[in-house]
C-alpha cells in the first residue's frame, strides 16, 4: 500500500524522480489535478519530471498543487512557492473553473432535480431558487476572477505589483450557502424523498466542498505569493458543530426566524419585538446554533420548508 502524503510542513514535497503513478496513488483528488494541468494518463513507469517535462508543465508548480490537494490543509514551505510557474498555476485555476461550470454544477443540479422531485411544488421551488441563487453567486465569483483576477496577475510579471483589495473585497463566501444547502438537505427535507436521492446530492455537495477549499488555498496561498504580493488579510477557518434537529427552536426564536426571513434589519427586529438589539442578536446566535444555517437566505428556505412562513410573504 503506498503512503499517503503527509502534511508538507511537517516533511519535504514529494521529488520529482517520484513514479507519476506511485503519486497519483497517494490521493483520490491528484487525478483531477493531473487533467487540469492538461497532463493525460497512460505515463506508465515515468517519473513525475518526465512526464510534465513532456506536457510543458513545470514540475516543481505541478507538485506544490499536488501537495494542497494532498494535505490538510496546509501550504508547502514558502522557498518552494516563490520557485513556481504563474502560467501553470493560472492553468490550473482556470481550467478548475471550468470543471466547476461544465461538470460540478450539472451533476449537483441533476441530483437536486431528483431529489426534489417527489416533493410538493412549495418544496421544490423553495429548494431549487435557493440553489439556483448560489449557483449564480459561485459563476459571478469565478468570472470576477477570470476577468479580473487572473489578468491583474498576469500583469504584475510586467509591473511589479498585484492590486489585492478588490481581490480579497470581490472573495465571495459561496462556501457559507453551500454549507446552508447541505444542512438543509441533511437535516429538514421532508419524508417523501429518497433516500439514495439525499445521499447523491451531498456527496455532490461534499466533493464540491473539498474542491473548493483547496481551489482557495491555491489562490490565496500560492497565486499571490507568486506576484510579490503579501496578503493583507489571512483565512479564517471555523467549523461550527451544526445544531441538533432534536434541539427544536423556542417560540421566540420562531418569531425572530420570521422576520429574518422577511428581511427585517436587527434594528427593525427589536423595534417590532419590543426588545433590545443585544436580545436579538443572542437569538439569532442561537438559531443558528439549533439549525446549523447560517446565511439569511438559508433560514428563509429553513422557515419556508418548516411552515413558519408562507412563501407569499417573501415574494
Amino acid at each position: 500500500m503506498t503512503t499517503p502524503l503527509t502534511n508538507p510542513s511537517e516533511r519535504h514535497l514529494p521529488s520529482p524522480s517520484m513514479k507519476m503513478a506511485e503519486l497519483m496513488s497517494t490521493s483520490p483528488s491528484l487525478p483531477g489535478v493531473l487533467t487540469r494541468m492538461g497532463i493525460p494518463f497512460g505515463f506508465g513507469d515515468e517519473t513525475v519530471e518526465e512526464v510534465c517535462r513532456r506536457q510543458d508543465v513545470d514540475p516543481e508548480t505541478f507538485l506544490l498543487i499536488c501537495s494542497v490537494h494532498a494535505s490538510d490543509g496546509s501550504l508547502p514551505p514558502k522557498d518552494r512557492i516563490r520557485k513556481a510557474d504563474l502560467r501553470d498555476v493560472l492553468k490550473y485555476l482556470r481550467r478548475s473553473h471550468a470543471y466547476y461550470t461544465e461538470v460540478a454544477m450539472k451533476e449537483l443540479t441533476d441530483a437536486l432535480v431528483a431529489l426534489t422531485e417527489p416533493c410538493s411544488e412549495r418544496h421544490k421551488s423553495t429548494i431549487r431558487r435557493f440553489f439556483n441563487e448560489y449557483k449564480d453567486e459561485l459563476f459571478k465569483h469565478l468570472e470576477y476572477e477570470e476577468e479580473t483576477v487572473f489578468p491583474q496577475a498576469e500583469a504584475a510579471l510586467h509591473h511589479g505589483n498585484f492590486a489585492t483589495g478588490d481581490y480579497e473585497e470581490n472573495h465571495s463566501h459561496v462556501e457559507e450557502k453551500l454549507e446552508d444547502l447541505k444542512n438543509l438537505i441533511m437535516k429538514y427535507m421532508p419524508s417523501v424523498c429518497g433516500q439514495q436521492e439525499i445521499f447523491r446530492a451531498l456527496t455532490c455537495i461534499f466533493t464540491l466542498q473539498e474542491d473548493l477549499a483547496k481551489h482557495i488555498l491555491v489562490e490565496d496561498g500560492i497565486l499571490v505569493p507568486i506576484v510579490n504580493r503579501k496578503m493583507h488579510t489571512t483565512l479564517e477557518s471555523s467549523v461550527d458543530i451544526p445544531g441538533d434537529k432534536g434541539e427544536e427552536l423556542s417560540s421566540r426564536e420562531k418569531e425572530i426566524l420570521v422576520c429574518v426571513a422577511k428581511g427585517m434589519l436587527n434594528k427593525e427586529i427589536a423595534d417590532a419585538e419590543s426588545i433590545s438589539i443585544h436580545t436579538v442578536i443572542t437569538h439569532r446566535k442561537n438559531i443558528t446554533r439549533k439549525t446549523g444555517i447560517k446565511t439569511v437566505a438559508g433560514l428563509t428556505v429553513y422557515a419556508l420548508l418548516n411552515n413558519l412562513i408562507d412563501i407569499n410573504t417573501i415574494e
